[in-house]
């Protein structure tokens, strides 16, 4: 698993926007989103294009334009950020860069894969989990107690 710059900027610009609620705030400008978070503006952008047509965000043209979640934070979850920033939440090597065809094809038999195949399905669940409200409740408690409390349990599934 790899967290890029594209998934820390749109959970970035995700909480921006949950923080500012989605009912009877103004839209936030592009431009003005990325000076506060001081992030480039040109990311800004294209993150909120792949956020809107993931239907995270939604758009308003004008003058007084901008962008807003479009749903409540709790039912945005950490997961939904991180498929609309990269596609996918955790990049499986056999299937995206495979050592040989015969070897990696997805009808071949692999020892491996079941165990990257599982190890996916745990991330997807755990991220899954997380909604941007609960992003929120842990920023201001401290330290973020059921964030880190994770533990393997031998023989679990």
């Amino acid at each position: 698993m790899r967290i890029t710059t594209w998934t820390e900027y749109s959970l970035i610009i995700s909480i921006h926007l949950a923080k500012r609620g989605r009912h009877g705030a103004a839209p936030v400008a592009a431009r003005e989103l990325a000076e506060t978070e001081r992030l480039p503006a040109d990311y800004v952008e294209q993150i909120l294009l792949r956020l809107r047509r993931a239907g995270i965000v939604e758009s308003v043209r004008g003058a007084k334009g901008g962008y807003f979640l479009a749903k409540e934070p709790a039912a945005i979850t950490v997961r939904d950020v991180m498929t609309a920033s990269e596609h996918q939440t955790f990049e499986m090597n056999c299937e995206n860069h495979p050592v040989d065809a015969e070897r990696c094809g997805p009808g071949t038999s692999c020892t491996i894969r079941p165990v990257w195949q599982a190890l996916q399905h745990r991330i997807d669940d755990f991220l899954g989990g997380i909604s941007l409200f609960d992003l929120l409740k842990e920023e201001v408690s401290s330290p973020p107690s059921n964030l880190v409390t994770l533990t393997a349990h031998p023989g679990s599934a």
